[in-house]
């Protein structure tokens, strides 16, 4: 693996594990693809650092299981902006 790719891939992941992001939000702070960051997470941090590994899945179960309150949070903003507007 590339030196800088095994960088990015540590830094992703003790990223995720100490704020709690989720993928998008990650792809988002390191401008790389949300394909990329949970390849990253899935596939090469396991190899690299299995310790960080097993903090990042947690996180990623989370936000898996809070994903639909997410989504429900932002629909109820976007039609209070409607109804202010």
């Amino acid at each position: 693996m590339w030196e800088e790719i095994g960088e990015r891939v540590i830094r992703c992941g003790k990223y995720i594990a100490e704020t709690g992001a989720t993928v998008r939000a990650c792809a988002a702070r390191f401008g790389t693809s949300k394909s990329t960051v949970h390849k990253d997470m899935t596939e090469r941090l396991p190899l690299l650092d299995p310790a960080l590994a097993a903090a990042v899945k947690d996180v990623l179960e989370k936000n898996l299981k809070e994903r639909h309150l997410r989504g429900g949070e932002s629909t109820k903003r976007k039609y209070e902006r409607k109804r202010q507007n």
